[in-house]
């Protein structure tokens, strides 16, 4: 491995001397500057950025692409976002109130345990008299809820056979309680005033019956789906700034909102948003600039998902798709948000509006003057799809692009350089080795745990990133305290994962390789082109698994081609990717069992269901020590299992024209320049709409 690890730092330590050539090289693929820019000669107004990878769809809710997001993040736009020190802020929504329904079925013969056996409308007046003081100030109003019929249907699946089962319900009277804030503890506090056992021992069954013959013990468990004696319902309301207009010149108002929630949980769009969104009982439109979100349960990340782009009801409801099915002679009922071109040529609400995009070339963005945040100092911004990193670096010298990510062995040379603003910082997420657990052999942890101690992953932080990462362990972001930082690094111990190798059945055949049951350990290993460092860990892993036996071919893909054709659709055995994270420690997407199928984002399918129960809980919990409790439990279940071999989190250098400056309106009308600084999580774009680029490099105010 060493002698691979060193093969690969002489070809960085000697890029430099073959850039030119490269660059030279490179004019045969990479469209020209001028070709890319055409129309714009005014170079200062023009922000340029690089890609190694194209988008894939331009739609909020259907990617799952950082090339899409980068587009995204500047086209639409959420009701809300964080601001420099982490806390939300409005942006589409200018204030939003969270509440709280919380409901109990009444008990008509069993006692409370203060006032024994009581009658609904007393029962209400008593809760009323007790529940006062500080500890009850959230609660704003009680209110009798009457018993009420309702017909529903259920949906069971049963041998890959789904049936339809018509239940009668008949609840009992319930009490609703109004809270201005969600209160998780708020049934548990209510022990002392109703008895310990007043919701144990309410049976759903009770209330609910068919309308054919089922068992008596299926019914019992449908019961306690459908009806449950106690029930959160928080509520976000969203009040929509006036004036916000799409870049078409139609409004933002409520409906859009509902309908891009609706957008979301159709199943026909096949959206990986749709855990986040899951929870939500309904969207409601209050007024044109009022939207109600109420949600099914408990569920504390409930408010960022609401960052989430908002999409035009005007250009993509079911008329919509269906007049442009229609016009371009495809059948209207099977016609799907997906095959739209809107996801070529999106239309939010963002500070910039969609201007072209050439495929594998560059996708080109106007500044739109109707923001409502005041347009932004820069006319356009271009992102050039360059898949060579070296052929970025000589870009950014020439000045045709603005921005460079520094690779790991330049950054002691580049991150002192005068000429560039530089900016560093911990990822927020990290690199990992998928395994399909589908697919033999990596059906058997005891063969993910073996694959990984086969690989020195500090030879690799060492050799290859040139100190510029650090070890990671399981899938939280390792700057929160989720992080479960007890738990070791998997041991790079060859030897003793050829023995673990040997309990899982495969021993070396006469050949030199692994075999088990006269089949050889053989897979392939896949990652996307354009990526240097992970084209090194390609080549290390299959040096590394080669010296114990196994047989590993490799595969360099095209972008768009290994995350549509082979990621999204789970056609691989192992591959090398990274996740960019948030801080908060909701897992649900990457990690639950129910989002391994196709498109979504547990590509490697794996399954656990205490790993599932702690996700549930991690995504219901407000209390803070007992999600990190819960989210420490839950990565010493994914470290242990070893879907994923952890490698690293890296350390990220950018480097920025000096030119560029944040341009400010003082209170006297004067133009202020200011330095550009990272924010808490290290983004140096944050302040993105108030940059300019400059002549020469100004007199900053401090």
């Amino acid at each position: 491995m060493i002698g691979i690890i060193m093969n690969i730092r002489r070809f960085l330590i000697a890029a430099p001397a073959i850039i030119t050539v490269i660059l030279l090289l490179s004019y045969f693929w990479v469209p020209t500057y001028e070709d890319q820019t055409r129309g714009n000669p005014d170079r200062l107004k023009q922000y340029l950025t690089a890609t190694i990878g194209d988008a894939t769809i331009l739609n909020p809710i259907l990617s799952a692409d950082s090339a899409s997001s980068q587009i995204e993040g500047l086209v639409f736009e959420g009701l809300i976002d964080r601001n420099e020190d982490l806390s939300f802020r409005g942006r589409v929504a200018h204030s939003w109130r969270i509440y709280e329904h919380a409901y109990f079925f009444l008990r008509e013969q069993a006692p409370t345990a203060r006032w024994g056996q009581v009658d609904a409308g007393s029962l209400v007046a008593r809760l009323k008299e007790a529940m006062t003081g500080p500890d009850w100030e959230h609660v704003k109003a009680i209110d009798l809820i009457a018993s009420k019929t309702i017909p529903q249907n259920i949906t069971l699946s049963e041998d890959g056979i789904e049936h339809t089962i018509a239940v009668q319900i008949q609840t009992p009277a319930q009490i609703r309680l109004t809270l201005d804030k969600v209160d998780q503890l708020l049934f548990e506090k209510l022990a002392p005033l109703l008895g310990k056992d007043y919701f144990a021992d309410f049976n759903p069954a009770d209330y609910v019956h068919a309308q054919s013959d089922i068992e008596s013990s299926r019914l019992t468990a449908l019961a306690g789906q459908v009806l449950s004696p106690t029930t959160h319902n928080p509520i976000i309301e969203f009040y929509l700034r006036p004036g916000v207009m799409f870049h078409d010149g139609q409004p933002v108002t409520a409906e859009d909102v509902q309908f891009t929630y609706q957008s979301i949980v159709n199943p026909k769009n096949l959206s990986p948003r749709i855990p986040d969104y899951e929870p939500v009982q309904s969207v409601e439109v209050v007024d044109p600039l009022t939207v109600r979100i109420i949600y099914k349960r408990l569920y504390s990340p409930a408010l960022g998902t609401w960052a989430m782009g908002i999409l035009p009801k005007h250009l993509l409801d079911a008329q919509a798709l269906e007049a442009e099915a229609r016009k371009r002679g495809q059948a209207p009922e099977t016609f799907t948000m997906r095959q739209s071109t809107f996801s070529r040529h999106p239309i939010g609400s963002g500070p910039f509006k969609f201007g072209e995009w050439r495929s594998d070339q560059y996708i080109r963005l106007n500044r739109f003057d109707g923001y409502w945040e005041g347009p932004p100092n820069y006319q356009q911004y271009v992102m050039r799809i360059i898949p060579d990193p070296l052929t970025q670096e000589m870009e950014f010298y020439a000045g045709t692009i603005d921005d460079y990510s520094v690779l790991p062995h330049q950054v002691a040379r580049l991150k002192q350089d005068e000429r560039f603003q530089s900016f560093s910082g911990t990822a927020f997420g990290y690199s990992y080795i998928g395994y399909n657990s589908r697919r033999p052999p990596f059906d058997d942890p005891r063969v993910r745990r073996a694959l990984g101690m086969a690989i020195d992953k500090h030879k690799i932080m060492e050799y290859v990133l040139y100190g510029q990462a650090e070890p990671i362990t399981g899938p939280f972001v390792k700057q929160t305290d989720y992080y479960n930082h007890a738990i070791a690094p998997l041991p790079y111990d060859p030897e003793a994962a050829v023995d673990l190798l040997a309990e899982a059945g495969w021993v070396r055949g006469k050949d030199g390789f692994l075999q088990k049951e006269g089949r050889r350990l053989a897979f392939t290993l896949i990652t996307n082109n354009g990526n240097p460092i992970r084209k090194a860990i390609l080549a290390i892993a299959q040096d590394a698994w080669k010296k114990i036996g196994i047989q590993v071919e490799t595969d360099l893909l095209e972008w768009s081609v290994f995350i549509q054709k082979r990621v999204n659709q789970l056609d691989f055995d192992a591959v090398v990717l990274a996740w960019s994270m948030g801080i908060e420690p909701d897992l649900f997407q990457i990690w639950h069992s129910s989002q391994s199928n196709p498109f979504q984002l547990n590509f490697v399918g794996f399954r656990n269901a205490e790993a599932d129960d702690l996700i549930l809980k991690i995504r219901r919990e407000y209390d803070h020590p007992t999600q990190v409790a819960y989210s420490h439990r839950l990565h010493e279940i994914i470290a242990d299992e070893q879907p994923y071999t952890f490698l690293f989190v890296n350390r990220w250098t950018a480097l920025l024209d000096r030119r560029i400056v944040r341009q400010l309106t003082a209170a006297d009308g004067s133009v202020v320049y200011k330095l550009i600084e990272p924010t808490k999580l290290g983004t140096y774009t944050f302040n993105f709409n108030q940059w300019i680029k400059l002549p020469q490099a100004p007199a900053l105010a401090p």
